[in-house]
């Protein structure tokens, strides 16, 4: 088996690539550990809890002990399915902020600043915000890319409740935080389409395999076969080596990418040493700066019966999923994240550091602990934690699940930080827009209120938002740090190429999936030796004031 690239991964960034390759014309396999993404629990977007905690679609990794978490182990899943994490995701979508890509460009990814990736982003997108919601800037949206972005029916009073309060609180409201203005309350926008989940898999994924010129091939990749210095194929386990005539790219996440790297012998040499992995390049950055978002679930009781938990029974569920099946309307066809924030922390930060996901019922990611009757909450976190842990392998067995430290909170000013959050969502739920529904706090509980008292909060109850990066950094060549270019060739071997959010340098803000997708875009061209798309010159709003006001 052989084609002219072979990529490692069918998730967010593998998918988009295997279409803009193929659909120049070279021959494309794509080789997936996971099956296939067939029936509700993927399709359907109100049941998002389920597919991420399935072992049929998900990694099942979990990190080791969080020494600043309590010793806590977080569960860190990462889609075993075609589309990837983008097939079990919250379906979120959220391009981030302008000046985080500008940071990219300032931290060596020379060509990835704003100016560089919005025709990318453009070029992706068929943009639905404007139909529902009347409102937005479309110049800055695109109308004929391969992926759906619309927005949920808002029906639910909460979810207006919620973006009214942030407005009497003195934030602005934004009419589309993916355009011109980030920065403010409004409606979230998701990867659904038609009642759909719209993942990679079904944007970009299908599609490809409907060409002739490119196959998905499932097994699991154990190594990258390197022949002096070059990459030429893939070792999967059961089938031998898959031979690529060009390159080989791999885009099987911020977990497993770098994991493949190191069992391919491209890693720092002391740790493959220790494995017994001989040495291909020394790359001392592969599986460092692992970054990732943090956050909590701020619990509200709601005082009148308007919340999801209505169909939080046995009948409701069948209710709900019939619906769903039978005309793809209803709660099924919504993933529930229909308004959110992005709001400044304090004077003096230039672009929001706080995200807001609101959701118009009280229960846990994992589905489970849903408060006892009606209620909110708000998930709200710090979006550039100074924090930064590792992947490192647990043995040189490809089979082993790699050792994930995130070290979580090991930074001092991520604590001041998620306090200045608990405490700005409290004031937003306070606002005279949620009076008619406000019951008591859930959690952390009113009675919090201390510094320390938050930080034990905090310690006990912070969950992942599933968004790791940053473990195969971009940057420039002579960075030694650095594990791909700018034009994401991995350093130090040739005919390989590393495309996913392991490249991302620093975290972006919002949701990975949407960066995600547009760094597959943007790597095709170059991995085709295309000239990249012209630069954009939209000029992003940001706060006049923000020097010397928090909103």
């Amino acid at each position: 088996m052989e084609a002219d690239f072979v990529i490692v991964g069918a998730g967010s960034a593998g998918s988009a690539m295997a279409y803009r390759l193929s659909e120049a014309g070279a021959s494309v396999l794509v080789v997936e550990h996971g099956g296939t993404d067939a029936g509700p629990f993927i399709q359907m977007p109100g049941a998002l809890s389920f597919p991420m905690n399935m072992r049929r679609y998900d990694w099942g990794y979990e990190s080791e002990p969080e020494a600043h978490l309590g010793g806590r182990r977080l569960v860190c899943p990462r889609g075993k399915v075609i589309g990837g994490s983008s097939s079990i995701n919250g379906m979120v979508y959220v391009r981030g902020h302008a000046r985080d890509f500008d940071t990219w460009a300032e931290m060596g990814a020379d060509g990835w600043a704003y100016a560089d990736v919005l025709p990318y982003f453009k070029r992706m997108e068929t943009w639905h915000g404007a139909e529902t919601e009347g409102e937005g800037d479309p110049s800055w949206r695109g109308t004929d890319g391969p992926l759906h972005i619309s927005r949920g029916p808002r029906d639910n009073p909460l979810t207006r409740a919620f973006v009214e309060a942030g407005h009497q609180a003195g934030y602005p409201v934004t009419q589309d935080y993916n355009g011109r203005q980030q920065e403010g309350f409004g409606a979230f926008e998701a990867t659904i389409w038609k009642g759909r989940r719209w993942s990679a898999a079904n944007a970009y994924l299908k599609p490809a395999l409907r060409r002739q010129n490119c196959d998905l091939v499932r097994g699991l990749v154990e190594k990258v076969v390197i022949e002096e210095g070059r990459a030429v194929g893939v070792a999967v386990k059961g089938r031998g080596v898959i031979r690529a005539r060009r390159e080989v790219i791999i885009a099987a996440s911020a977990i497993n990418s770098p994991k493949l790297l190191m069992l391919s012998g491209v890693g720092p040499a002391a740790h493959l040493a220790e494995h017994g992995i001989a040495v291909a390049a020394d790359r001392p950055g592969v599986g460092q700066n692992l970054q990732d978002h943090l956050e909590m679930y701020i619990q509200m009781a709601a005082t009148q019966p308007v919340s999801l938990f209505t169909y939080w029974n046995l009948l409701g569920k069948a209710y709900v999923g019939a619906r769903w099946l039978f005309t793809r309307t209803g709660p099924g066809a919504s993933n529930q994240f229909e308004s959110c924030g992005f709001i400044r922390s304090r004077a003096g930060i230039e672009y929001p550091d706080i995200q807001f996901h609101f959701l118009p019922i009280a229960v846990r990611y994992d589905g489970q602990a849903a408060a006892q009757g009606h209620g909110f909450q708000a998930h709200v976190g710090p979006m550039r934690s100074k924090s930064r842990g590792a992947v490192t392998l647990r043995s040189g067995d490809p089979a082993d699940d790699p050792v994930i430290r995130f070290n979580y909170m090991s930074h001092p000013d991520d604590w001041e930080e998620f306090r200045t959050g608990i405490r700005l969502t409290r004031e937003i739920f306070a606002q005279d827009a949620f009076a008619p529904y406000r019951g008591e706090e859930i959690q952390p509980g009113a009675q919090l209120q201390s510094d320390d008292q938050l930080d034990a909060a905090i310690r006990e109850h912070a969950e992942s938002a599933y968004h790791p990066c940053g473990t195969c950094r971009m940057g420039r060549a002579s960075d030694p740090m650095s594990v791909v270019d700018p034009q994401m060739r991995v350093i130090g071997v040739d005919g390989l190429r590393l495309a996913d959010s392991s490249v991302f340098p620093q975290i972006t803000n919002g949701n990975l999936n949407g960066p995600s997708i547009m760094t597959g875009e943007k790597a095709a061209d170059h991995i085709l030796g295309r000239a990249p798309l012209a630069a954009a010159n939209d000029e992003p709003w940001i706060h006049p004031d923000w020097q010397t006001q928090q909103r």
